[in-house]
């Protein structure tokens, strides 16, 4: 059966012929689906005014005529005119109501003009789009850790305590830098896994490392100051850098990490400095004691702060872990930042910065201005995994079957990858680097492998200026079962002989 509809003749109001045409482009319908008359009404004459369709000072029908003539309760035309009117689409009055004039000085557009597009800041043409779509959990995507090994179980137990302890208590605006027994965890942990020097009072939660990196910029830097980023190197921080107006200055690394010359710090001298001392992202190199001591050196020397990104140096396969820079000298001009992204999972969205002691108090005000205490719950849940040894039993596990990965990955390189190639890193973390000849493009065989199920990251994306050694494949195995590694690789090494 048809929905009826409240329709209109032509010269159903021949003093208003704008209302008439208004509402025959859309006639009420009397069903669920339609909503209520009154709101059919009131969209469709707002539509209408913002149109132009009924130009200001318009007159429109009086609620009876308009009630008749459309079959509908007159209260339902009132109260469609006034909600009109405490909007400011139309104005009563005693001689009837009128369309309101929304803007002076605007030119008319017709309904079916296309709408121009606002004008962005001119800091986001600077940013590259990403490759990869969000959410995807492709194979060999970097950076997405094993989601069907995390022990969900546990953590819903602990979750399920923290609202059943805290109630309804934890639903409000919480310290701005975090729940401090979370921060009192976190410090707990890094102390011992990390060697990082730091106390609860100097942990500030963030909501992901994201957020712990343009805060880092915020409370650091000035617009127009100079940072140094990692080239290649992680595209989150240059994002972050960018934000903040910086001049980026691209850096090189080498197999022994970020390398720097004197000629940098007399020609660009930097405010910040970016860098991945302990599993370089992305091609796997760790800095020496020798250049971590010297970059500290140089930093107080200049007047700049080191932010050390920390990102998944829980996960190294080969000896013993490598402390944090932070740890190495009493009063170093570190700023520690990690997530939990890679040790629990990337939805939890839970990041931190530790502050440099003469910058804790000092920035305090200001913290209190950035940020705003929530996810309160989720933090006091991570904080008693962490608390329990959960969190530590998990690394445990995540670290052995990393390990494996990472080798079945190796093996299947070595035995179908069919192209010139040389792996750098695997040492640690979830990924591999595949550097490639210039003939095979990587951005190329990246966008094919996307059309095959798989997002592996080109290596050149990474760089600002890249050079011939920058063509390479950024393969994640953290996400992916080891059984499919074979059948991914000899797919991968097909596309990319075809791209040759």
């Amino acid at each position: 059966m048809e929905p009826r509809v409240t329709a209109m003749t032509p010269n159903a109001f021949p003093e208003f012929p704008e209302v008439t045409q208004a509402m025959l482009d859309a006639p009420l319908r009397r069903d669920e689906a339609a909503g209520s008359m009154q709101a059919q009404l009131y969209h469709r004459l707002k539509r209408a005014i913002l149109d132009g369709a009924l130009p200001a000072g318009s007159r429109l029908p009086g609620s009876r005529v308009l009630a008749e003539t459309l079959s509908i309760a007159r209260n339902t035309v009132t109260a469609a005119y006034e909600q009109l009117g405490v909007e400011g689409y139309v104005l009563p009055s005693r001689q009837g109501t009128r369309v309101a004039r929304l803007a002076h000085g605007m030119p008319e557009r017709k309904p079916k003009d296309p709408v121009p597009a606002p004008a962005t800041a001119l800091r986001l043409r600077t940013i590259p789009p990403a490759v990869l779509p969000p959410g995807a959990e492709t194979a060999l995507r970097p950076g997405v850790p094993a989601l069907s090994q995390f022990p969900l179980a546990a953590w819903q137990r602990a979750l399920d305590r923290a609202i059943r302890q805290t109630g309804p208590l934890a639903l409000g605006y919480g310290d701005p830098a975090g729940e401090p027994r979370l921060r009192a965890a976190i410090a707990g942990h890094l102390a011992f896994a990390r060697g990082v020097r730091c106390e609860a009072a100097r942990v500030v939660i963030t909501e992901g490392a994201q957020e712990a990196l343009a805060l880092c910029v915020r409370l650091l830097s000035n617009p127009g100051e100079t940072a140094w980023v990692e080239d290649p190197g992680y595209r989150g921080a240059k994002a972050a850098m960018r934000g903040g107006d910086l001049c980026i200055v691209p850096v090189r690394v080498d197999q022994g990490g970020l390398c720097w010359t004197d000629a940098d710090w007399q020609a660009h001298p930097p405010r910040l400095i970016y860098t991945t001392p302990s599993h370089q992202y992305p091609c796997g190199a760790v800095l020496s004691a020798a250049r971590r001591l010297e970059l500290i050196t140089q930093a107080r020397r200049h007047g700049a702060w080191i932010i050390e990104d920390d990102y998944d140096s829980e996960f190294r396969h080969a000896g013993d872990p490598i402390g944090a820079m932070q740890g190495l000298v009493e009063g170093a001009p570190v700023l520690y930042v990690g997530s939990f992204s890679k040790t629990m999972f990337p939805a939890l969205r839970v990041g931190f910065v530790v502050l440099p002691a003469e910058l804790a108090d000092a920035v305090r005000p200001s913290l209190e201005e950035f940020l705003r205490g929530g996810h309160r719950h989720e933090q006091l849940a991570l904080a008693e995994f962490i608390e329990s040894g959960q969190f530590s039993r998990h690394l445990g596990r995540m670290r052995r079957l990393y390990r494996s990965r990472q080798l079945v990955l190796r093996a299947a390189l070595a035995q179908h990858f069919e192209v010139p190639h040389e792996v750098a890193g695997g040492d640690a973390g979830m990924h591999l680097t595949v550097r490639l000849p210039a003939q095979y493009p990587d951005a190329e065989i990246a966008l094919a492998a996307a059309r095959h199920g798989m997002l592996p990251a080109a290596l050149s994306r990474f760089s600002l200026r890249a050079l011939p050694q920058d063509n390479g494949l950024v393969l994640g195995y953290g996400n992916t079962a080891a059984e499919r590694f074979d059948a991914l690789v000899r797919r991968l090494s097909k596309l990319a002989q075809g791209l040759r």
